[in-house]
């Protein structure tokens, strides 16, 4: 870890000698599709209700609060890739600030995870109300795991394959929120609806009681917005990520943030709390309600397009994690492992779909959608930190810089949202330490075999 790799640029193979660099195959627009697509999904479509039954009719408060958290770490994540434009993400940036080898494997471990439920929510999502609307002969654990199969399928055919896969269910879900918004313009100019239950918080109590119900609800519905951390790690893929990635990734927060209150406005305007927290495709209540003739199944149908975008990103992303790491030594040399034909990491991509398998039967949507925001949360505020430590390693390239209040404030509110303050299920840190339970365990069993290969070196004649 003490020497610092050449960019993947100037790598003509893997670090073991027989595997090609990475594709740059996003340019600017279809990056800028990219970061929407990995926000845009699950959250929005699946979370709505949950969120709903945590804060009652102000819905639309949580995503509101969310959207000011996403922006403060965003502009630390787009400081960092343009500075080192390399893949791994938070792992790299936590390397480069603290070098300390038990530190950066903890945090590149919970992005990994973090993608992982959040893929395992997805397939629960898919296999949920949205799908009712045409089956519900088929298991839901049986779908949630063919779910899972087929995107990895996609991954192994490509970065170029998957991102273009990517932007048509980003255009189609877009399709879907579009659909809603329409419906709620319709409902204000005709005059449905209930514009009092905007103002009515249902946390349970008042003061401390208050507090925790909305940062209960606020870290749940952070879900919505984690995607824009994951872009990151396709910056090997990117054709120049320094100047590229600032713009994507603050139009993709901007957008998506905007889509989300609006979103939620609408949804609490037309369907009452209790309505929408007792549905697993809250979205679809709002068509229903909406006194809109559109039909449900379409956009059931959409829904699920939209569910499945972000499980093939965020198993995308994991592997390019894997990816990463096993370029930095944190993982074996093998997960780093290239498919010469297709260029695409193909141990990793194997290795988190064989995760996320295991982790959809763990648990359901929102324990899995808040784990994400938990594991998640910790991690930015590790990388708010680190973009402060790292202002005294200058680069030779020109990249943004974000003021130096922006990470202050998002180190602050991650680790605020990430607390026990934040009112979330035990479960959640019962499965989020089980995860760092093992994750403590393949690092444990990386380092005795890495200590076993350089005592063989050092013995050899």
């Amino acid at each position: 870890m003490s020497t610092p790799d050449p960019p993947a640029s100037a790598r003509p193979t893997g670090k073991d000698g027989g595997s090609p660099p990475l594709k740059r195959a996003l340019g600017p627009k279809l990056l800028v599709l990219f970061v929407i697509g990995d926000i845009l999904g699950t959250g929005i479509y699946a979370t709505t209700g949950d969120v709903a039954g945590k804060i009652g009719g102000a819905l639309w408060l949580p995503f509101a609060i969310g959207f000011v958290v996403a922006l403060l770490t965003a502009a630390s994540y787009v400081e960092l890739v343009g500075k080192y434009p390399k893949a791994a993400g938070a792992a790299l940036y936590t390397q480069k600030a603290f070098k300390v080898p038990f530190l950066t494997f903890v945090v590149a471990f919970m992005v990994m995870c973090s993608g992982l439920s959040s893929a395992s929510a997805a397939a629960r999502a898919f296999s949920g109300d949205y799908l009712g609307e045409f089956t519900d002969a088929v298991p839901p654990t049986l779908i949630a795991v063919l779910f899972v199969l087929a995107l990895a399928a996609i991954n192994l055919r490509g970065v170029a394959e998957s991102v273009k896969a990517n932007v048509v269910l980003t255009l189609v879900e877009v399709s879907g929120l579009a659909v809603i918004l329409a419906i709620g313009a319709y409902a204000v100019l005709s005059g449905e609806g209930e514009p009092s239950r905007l103002t009515q918080i249902e946390t349970g109590g008042t003061g401390y009681a208050l507090l925790t119900g909305v940062l209960g609800a606020t870290a749940l519905g952070f879900f919505a917005f984690v995607g824009f951390e994951d872009s990151v790690n396709m910056a090997e893929e990117t054709k120049n990520p320094a100047r590229n990635f600032p713009r994507a990734i603050f139009i993709g927060v901007g957008v998506t943030g905007t889509i989300y209150v609006l979103v939620a406005l609408i949804s609490s305007l037309l369907v009452d709390s209790r309505t929408l927290s007792g549905s697993s495709g809250p979205l679809l209540e709002v068509v229903k309600a909406g006194g809109v003739d559109f039909p449900p199944k379409l956009f059931a149908l959409i829904a699920l397009f939209a569910v499945t975008n972000s499980a093939l990103i965020n198993i995308m992303m994991a592997s390019r994690l894997c990816y990463g790491m096993a370029n930095e030594r944190i993982l074996p040399p093998a997960m780093g492992k290239v498919l010469a034909g297709r260029r695409t990491p193909w141990v990793g991509i194997v290795f988190v779909s064989a995760l996320a398998i295991g982790l959809v039967s763990t648990g359901e949507i929102e324990g899995l959608g808040d784990t994400t925001s938990f594991l998640l949360l910790c991690v930015f505020a590790v990388v708010n930190i680190a973009v402060l430590v790292l202002r005294g390693d200058p680069v030779d390239h020109p990249h943004f810089r974000t003021p130096t209040a922006l990470p202050v404030l998002g180190a602050l509110t991650s680790l605020i949202l990430a607390s026990p303050l934040a009112d979330r299920g035990s479960d959640v840190y019962v499965r989020a330490g089980v995860l760092l339970l093992i994750g403590i365990g393949l690092w444990v069993l990386n380092r005795a075999v890495m200590t076993a290969r350089e005592r063989s070196g050092a013995d050899a004649p």
